[in-house]
């Protein structure tokens, strides 16, 4: 499981067509993908399972924990992304509730995200 970043801070500047906005680039897909949003409740749980393709998770709003094969669970709040390999065994879970965004496919690039600091 990694950790990355979307804050504004890791973004890029942009200022093309007398544009002011920072970017923060997410991934660049080849094949078929999925793009969700998930809604997960007070107390919400998406159980332990195997990631059937690569995974990046988007924490939009609130705050939770998620965890790979390790037992120990990683606090993830807005701005962070995961990323899940395919096959890796994870589960993700809130006590007051989150909302994420999803994006799974067999090709993910995510050279463009900036790692989390640990």
């Amino acid at each position: 499981m990694e950790i990355f970043q979307l804050n504004k801070e890791v973004g890029k500047k942009i200022t093309q067509f007398h544009s002011d906005f920072t970017l923060s680039p997410i991934t660049k897909t080849e094949k078929t993908t999925q793009i969700a949003c998930i809604h997960l409740e007070q107390n919400g749980l998406i159980g332990y399972h195997q990631a059937v393709v690569p995974q990046l998770f988007i924490v939009i709003s609130g705050n939770g924990w998620v965890r790979g094969k390790s037992d120990e669970f990683v606090a993830i709040r807005p701005g962070e992304v995961v990323l899940w390999r395919e096959n890796e065994w994870h589960e993700t879970k809130t006590d007051k509730g989150l909302i994420a965004i999803v994006i799974e496919g067999e090709k993910l690039d995510t050279s463009m995200l900036f790692k989390k600091k640990e």
